[in-house]
Parts: C-alpha cells; sequence; structure tokens
C-alpha cells in the first residue's frame, strides 16, 4: 500500500508497438460509436498476445477499450475472430440486462459498443467495448493479496464460469454460433490442421521450421480413441481461454467483474473452460525442464503435489463447480479433458512461435514460444501417463 491507496495490480499500458491509424479512428468514433466522445488518446495494453488491445481516453476523459486482428498474412483462420467476440459479448450482455435475469446467473462482460468490419478505417476489423477498472492477476499464485482474498477470487472464478456454462445458446440468440456436433472431435479436426501449418513456418532469419510438438501423432490418436461422452453438459458457450488473467476482478473485493479474451469462443463442452482455468494443478514441477528463459519468462505455474503457495485445493474449485451446475463430482472425463486442454495450449504457444518465426507476433515475450510449446506439448502426455495410460509406447509382443 502507498498512499492509502492499493497498489494497481494488473492491466498495465504504455506505447504503442503495433501502430493504428489514430485519424481513422477518430473519424469512424465520430460518426459511428456516440458513446466515445472523439478525438481519443491511444496507448496500448500489454496483455493480450494475439489480438493487439489498446486503452482509449476520450475527450471527456471517459476511458474504452479497442481490440483489433494483428496486421500482416495470418496463418490460421480459426484464430484472431474478434467478430465472433463482439458477436458472444452482445449476446450475453443483452442477457445480463434482460429483466428476467437473476444476480446469480449474470455472466460478467464488458458492454460492447461497436464493430467495425471495413478494413480502411485503421488497417483491421476492430471492436470497442466498455473499460472495466479492476485488478487482473497474472501469476496464478495470487502473491499479491491474502491467502483468504486468493481463495475467494479462485471461488468467484469457478461461479463466473458456471453462470456461463449454465447459459442455453438458443436462449440468448446464439445456436449458430457454433457447430451443433461434438466439441472435442471438431477440436482434433481442426488444431491439428492448424498445428501442422504452423509447424511448417520457417524463421525469417535462422531459416529454420516451427517444427512439430513431440509426440504429437500419438497423443492426438489417444484423443480420437477417448473421446468424452459430451451429451452430459450438453453443448454450451465455451469461452476457449477461461483462465484467471483473462478475468477482471473487483478493485476491493473478492469478485469477478468482467471475462475478457473470447476469441477462441465456440458451442461445445464447457469442462474445457474447466479445465483450462484449474489447469496449474494438472501440471507437476518436476516436469518442467530448468530452462532459464522458460522460467524468466513463461506464466506456467505448477500446483499438483506443491506443498506451497496452492491458492485453494483443486477439489474445493471442482466440487463448487460441480455444485452449481448440478453435477455430480467428481467429473470422470476431466483426465482426458486436462490433457487435451494442454495440447490445445501447446498448439497454441506454437502459434505464437510460428508468428515469432515470421515477425508478426504482437507479444513482448513472443521469443519465448519456440522453447515453450515443446515443453506443454510433453506436459498433455504427462497428464495422461500420471493416471496410467501409455503414450508413445510400443506394445511388447
Amino acid at each position: 500500500m502507498s498512499n492509502g491507496r492499493p497498489k494497481k495490480i494488473g492491466g498495465e499500458y504504455g506505447a504503442v508497438r503495433a501502430n493504428i491509424n489514430i485519424e481513422g479512428l477518430n473519424a469512424y468514433l465520430q460518426q459511428h460509436v456516440p458513446a466515445v466522445t472523439a478525438p481519443v488518446e491511444v496507448q496500448q495494453f500489454k496483455f493480450g498476445q494475439s489480438n493487439p488491445t489498446y486503452f482509449l481516453t476520450d475527450a471527456s476523459r471517459k476511458r474504452f477499450v479497442l481490440r483489433k486482428k494483428p496486421a500482416g498474412q495470418l496463418l490460421s483462420s480459426t484464430a484472431h475472430q474478434i467478430e465472433r467476440e463482439y458477436t458472444v459479448l452482445s449476446a450475453v450482455h443483452r442477457h445480463n440486462v434482460s429483466p428476467s435475469t437473476t444476480p446469480e446467473q449474470i455472466v460478467p462482460v464488458p458492454q460492447p459498443f461497436a464493430l467495425c468490419e471495413d478494413n480502411s478505417v485503421i488497417g483491421t476489423p476492430f471492436y470497442i467495448m466498455e473499460y472495466l477498472d479492476g485488478r487482473i492477476f497474472t501469476d496464478t499464485r495470487m502473491l499479491e493479496v491474502s491467502p483468504q482474498d486468493r481463495r475467494e477470487c479462485w471461488l468467484s472464478a469457478v461461479r463466473a464460469l458456471a453462470a456461463l456454462a449454465s447459459l442455453t445458446p438458443s436462449k440468448i440468440g446464439l445456436s449458430n454460433f457454433g457447430p451443433s456436433t461434438p466439441y472435442f472431435p471438431r477440436q482434433i479436426k481442426s488444431l491439428t490442421r492448424v498445428s501442422l501449418a504452423q509447424s511448417a513456418a520457417v524463421d525469417v532469419e535462422t531459416k529454420t521450421p516451427t517444427g512439430k510438438i513431440p509426440y504429437f501423432d500419438e497423443l492426438v490418436s489417444w484423443y480420437q480413441q477417448n473421446l468424452p461422452d459430451e451429451s452430459k453438459t450438453g453443448s454450451r458457450i465455451v469461452h476457449g481461454d477461461y483462465k484467471l488473467d483473462n478475468l477482471i476482478f473487483h478493485p476491493t473485493e473478492n469478485r469477478v467483474i468482467g471475462i475478457l479474451d473470447w476469441e477462441l469462443c465456440t458451442l461445445g463442452s464447457p469442462l474445457a473452460d474447466l479445465a483450462n482455468l484449474t489447469q496449474p494443478w494438472a501440471i507437476d514441477a518436476r516436469h518442467i525442464p530448468k530452462d532459464s528463459i522458460l522460467t524468466q519468462f513463461t506464466i506456467i505455474k505448477a500446483f499438483k503435489n506443491a506443498t506451497k503457495n496452492v491458492p485453494v485445493p483443486l477439489e474445493d474449485l471442482e466440487r463448487e463447480y460441480c455444485r452449481l451446475t448440478n453435477q455430480p463430482y467428481p467429473i470422470t472425463e476431466m483426465v482426458f479433458v486436462r490433457s487435451w486442454m494442454l495440447f490445445r495450449l501447446a498448439i497454441i504457444s506454437q502459434g505464437i512461435a510460428a508468428r515469432y518465426a515470421r515477425r508478426q507476433a504482437s507479444s513482448e515475450q513472443a521469443f519465448v514460444h519456440p522453447r515453450l510449446f515443446p515443453v506443454v506439448g510433453h506436459l498433455a502426455k504427462v497428464v495422461l501417463e500420471d493416471e496410467g495410460y501409455s503414450i508413445g509406447m510400443k506394445p511388447k509382443l
């Protein structure tokens, strides 16, 4: 604490790294976005790995957020879909302000104001949304706050997720937001194709390809043969990147006030988001190599079998989720889902490595990912092996 005010936690912004046409933006805002009083001052948030994210202050000192696609030739047609982000935020916001929605049913999201799909305005599509002033924790251990606060914040993160998982897509106008076919087979098919394309991306300086995820073929084969039963939960809204640093907490209360970064959102299994949120509990530190670059820069934390700085027991989070979503504990499908979500994280990390190879990545730490994605791929394999499954082992005759 200093001067009686709590230290700002998360949400830092600074100089613009990925330039945008501010004149074009101001002209657009003046014409199409009455909530914003142009001209705006523009700064760039330090978070937002794949979609550059900007902090706008308008002429009346009101604050907003702009999210845009990255510039340049994009490797993946499935990533950076800010139009979909805007669609889901709009639908959830309408649900939140409906008179029939109870406080427990509210899914905390920022209010969206405008979507611009015209490339000529600032170079890529973008949208404008409400700025939420609160805390963003980039470290899942949450060392900045007390043990009791950590526990309460993590339980609030689960409650916000359970509220999202309880929405029926058709009731909020999102029945066509994603395919009605099972989620994990779709994910496996599309993301393995993306991963193979990413593996071939060649570094502009070294001329070496990004490379494949370790045990790629063996893991994909296991996932295809061990698919979970998705009829238990039904098709729900999947955030796609539900994790602690994509949540904004109230400045002084231990509750989520905003879920951010919806670019990977679709319809499917809500268990994907639960596994993603609780990922640190799937990782044992002994499986992370002592690589100085990884130690210094990665946000991977390992809570499995750890004896200190674990904010809350995994069982408490999963039991609360099961209570709120009316399903039995434990959830047997979680072994598959935990491993798959780590494998998927390896593909996302590989994507940043591929963009870094082409020098298109917006993150200041993109250079870490060529070393990170193979480690995360290995962790996906370890999750299964810890449960007694054999991956990549030739059967003995």
